[in-house]
């Protein structure tokens, strides 16, 4: 080849490989210019290149040997991002929900084909092929809309690595159920020999790579830390193949070796590129297997085939989530995202075909037509994904009224209609346990918001004040007195969920201290940016410095805060229960005193302190000490205009800086009119839109004449990302991004809020759209 080269011609296979990735990045970027999923135009660039295509590559193998290393590189990056803590918590999904989805899946495929005639064997076998879905599609899927840290994304992925697993067992039992001896001894020893890579990895993950990374990364090369870490990636995937353990299960492992390391991120940042690279090549590898002569010829079967796996999917899938129960709507969503048949599925199907099986007993015809159903099913995955969020968002709104509904119905109950200047505790994970029991010892008004069950009759068999809730939504914060706290604490290492918290409490108590708790630096600025006055990082020593803040605000004394926290770390939390060993009794100072003197603030853009000059804030109950814009302070004798986007550091007592919250909300906040010495007009003007008079939405009462918030993405101008296109709701005028941007804020927001329309901000579009009904406006 290097003759080759040297001569100017190049190699055999360099022109199939121009090929794909030319057509590859042409037709993707037709389909995103609509709109579509760009894995949607990787499979149809498969389809028109292939062998059943035009033709322009004839080589499988070199396409299928990218698609290997594209599995490999993007269960190596989930693996980075999942961390063996996160694994840890979501074991019960793994083998609970995994185990109950595959063997509910099974069970009902094979009781369907039997009831149609389908011969024992064959059926069982078929069951397995339905049981499996697509790995890597599915977290593609996740990572492009940032939901693999959320609830949906961490079922999902606790369903798919139990299918990784399972594949082991399948590719030994399959023989068996086609007459060939495998023995029950095969099947242990493939699990013995999948323990042992698990325990391999756990050594090197604790013991052996930190280190090894670190003295790597001190030589400052690049270059030789991408080739380290390419080189953990394919030598752990091979150590777990040369083990009769799957590729991507071992890709995966070594994902989960390099994220206990603390060059984790950097390791990420330096393989993402080559991961979408290759990810690209393993979707066109899919449709390359698409024979669309097949397809016309057998529409009938075909589609028969795809509707029925799809019910089976959905249905057995969302029984397993539901089992574990996780709301009905989660369930229903997951079960639509995973109603694909997966890349594993061509595996066990080629070795059904060595052992003399066939998909549903019809030999050849069946083969060609599961493969046919499985690629098409994966074109529809995004359609399929988009329908269970719809549903999941009509679902969400009525569980949403339904709880707004018993939680008034309990706002008599003493919890946060009856607290003021207190500590809302959002989660109650093993961080909240311990956060509260200091609150608990240090006489400090708190109150626990979970929606969590198990944790809800936890704390209330302690006698904790516990509303039960999400902490996302902006009903539940509001009955938990938000408006009225001091402090809210979010103690439980979500990132996700964090974000969507601060997004709603923010608007509620825009001058309420708000600390977040996370286990890593890297996600402090994006919760900073959010609205957190402090992040805390890492476990143990967040929650000393979480509670060391809260009471240190509080102003207990410093010696009672150094038995806290030696009663902590020492796990004698008796001490903090017993009234004796509460040091002096003074307790903390006067819940509406001068607890905190100084509060700083973003202006937000439809508050009514923007454009008004300090003169004409005289009259408020709180002092501005500082502006600042820009990264710079403004001099107050100048007497500048404040505007959105100004840091004012204001100065009161704790009433009066409850009283000041009025003056930071905006008019979708419920902020009412407030008296200054000169009323200067709000900027912008309203407007109200006009649905199309044929629009078939049923909330349309929810229009209101409202003002655009802000110019941009406001989510997204707090992060500093970027956006595709702008979304505005017709409710409270918020300002999103759509959903073919990376964050998907427009969507949040109405999942955050439960407002149901928007409109386009787009130059030249009229239209609207509502999130519950699914409907054009």
């Amino acid at each position: 080849m290097l003759f080759a080269l040297a001569a100017g011609t190049a190699p055999a296979f360099f022109g199939e490989i121009a090929v794909l990735v030319v057509a590859g990045a042409l037709i993707a970027y037709v389909f995103q210019r609509f709109g579509l999923v760009p894995i949607v135009g990787f499979l149809v660039t498969g389809v028109v290149i292939g062998p059943h295509g035009l033709g322009l590559v004839r080589d499988p193998a070199l396409v299928d040997a990218g698609a290997e290393i594209g599995v490999v590189l993007l269960l190596f990056t989930v693996g980075i991002e999942f961390s063996l803590a996160k694994l840890a918590r979501i074991k019960t999904l793994i083998f609970g929900g995994g185990g109950l989805q595959v063997a509910l899946a099974t069970l009902v495929t094979a009781g369907a084909c039997l009831a149609f005639g389908v011969p024992g064997r064959a059926a069982v076998y078929t069951g397995l092929l339905v049981s499996l879905s697509s790995t890597v599609l599915v977290l593609k899927l996740l990572a492009d809309a940032a939901e693999t840290d959320t609830d949906r994304g961490q079922v999902s992925l606790g369903l798919l690595i139990f299918q990784d697993l399972a594949i082991i067992a399948m590719v030994l039992a399959v023989p068996a159920l086609g007459g060939q001896t495998a023995g029950a001894g095969g099947v242990l020893g493939a699990f013995a020999k999948a323990g042992v890579m698990v325990a391999v990895a756990l050594l090197l993950a604790r013991r052996l790579m930190p280190p090894v990374l670190e003295r790597v990364a001190r030589t400052c090369s690049p270059e030789l830390f991408l080739l380290t870490v390419v080189a953990i990636c394919f030598g752990t995937a091979w150590l777990a193949s040369a083990l009769g353990v799957s590729l991507s299960l071992g890709a995966f492992l070594a994902g989960l070796i390099v994220s206990e390391s603390d060059f984790s991120e950097h390791a990420m940042t330096e393989i993402l590129p080559l991961q979408m690279l290759f990810n690209a090549t393993f979707f066109v590898s899919v449709g390359m297997l698409l024979d669309l002569r097949f397809l016309l010829a057998n529409a009938p079967l075909v589609l028969a085939i795809v509707a029925a796996i799809v019910v089976v999917k959905v249905g057995t899938t969302a029984a397993a989530v539901a089992a574990l129960r996780f709301p009905a709507a989660l369930a229903a969503s997951v079960g639509f995202l995973l109603a694909q048949v997966g890349e594993f599925s061509f595996v066990l199907e080629r070795t059904g075909r060595a052992a003399g099986l066939s998909p549903f007993g019809l030999g050849e015809g069946g083969s060609q037509g599961f493969i046919t159903a499985t690629v098409l099913l994966m074109l529809g995955t995004p359609v399929l994904n988009s329908a269970g969020r719809r549903l999941a968002a009509r679902w969400g709104a009525r569980a949403r009224a339904r709880e707004g509904a018993r939680l008034a119905a309990t706002e008599g109950g003493g919890h946060g209609p009856d607290l003021t200047h207190h500590v809302v505790v959002a989660g109650y994970g093993p961080a909240g346990h311990r956060l509260v029991r200091v609150l608990q010892g240090s006489g400090i008004p708190f109150l626990i918001v979970t929606l969590d069950p198990v944790a809800a009759n936890d704390a209330e068999a302690h006698g904790l004040p516990v509303l039960r809730g999400d902490p996302s939504r902006r009903r539940t914060l509001e009955l938990a007195g938000v408006p009225r706290a001091k402090m809210m604490v979010v103690p439980d290492d979500d990132p996700g969920a964090a974000h969507r918290i601060l997004a709603v409490a923010r608007e509620l108590g825009p001058t309420m201290r708000v600390l977040v708790r996370t286990r890593f630096t890297a996600e402090a600025d994006g919760l900073a940016h959010a609205g957190a006055d402090r992040v805390v990082a890492e476990e143990m020593e967040s929650i000393v410095r979480l509670f060391h803040d809260i009471l240190e605000t509080y102003q207990v004394a410093p010696g009672e805060m150094r038995a806290h926290e030696e009663a902590v770390r020492n796990g004698n939390y008796h001490v903090l229960r017993d009234p004796s060993a509460q040091g002096d009794g003074m307790g903390p100072c006067r819940l509406d005193a001068d607890c905190f003197e100084l509060r700083t603030v973003r202006v937000r853009p439809d508050t009514p302190v923007v454009g008004r000059t300090l003169r004409e804030l005289e009259a408020v109950p709180f002092e501005v000490r500082s502006v600042r814009r820009g990264g710079r302070t403004l001099a107050l004798d100048a007497e500048p205009r404040i505007a959105a986007g100004d840091e004012l550091e204001i100065q009161g007592s704790a009433g009066a800086l409850l009283e000041a919250a009025q003056w930071f909300r905006g008019a979708a906040d419920g902020a009412g009119a407030v008296a200054t010495r000169t009323e200067a007009p709000a900027p912008g003007r309203s407007e109200r839109f006009q649905p199309r008079g044929d629009a078939r939405c049923t909330h349309l009462d929810a229009i209101e004449p409202v003002e655009r918030r802000s110019a941009g993405c406001e989510a997204c101008e707090r992060i500093g990302a970027r956006w595709v296109h702008l979304r505005m709701c017709l409710t409270c005028g918020h300002v999103g991004c759509c959903d073919s941007s990376q964050h998907k804020h427009a969507t949040a927001h109405h999942e955050a809020t439960g407002h149901p329309l928007m409109r386009s901000l787009e130059p030249g579009e009229t239209w609207g759209w509502c999130f519950v009904d699914g409907e054009l406006l």
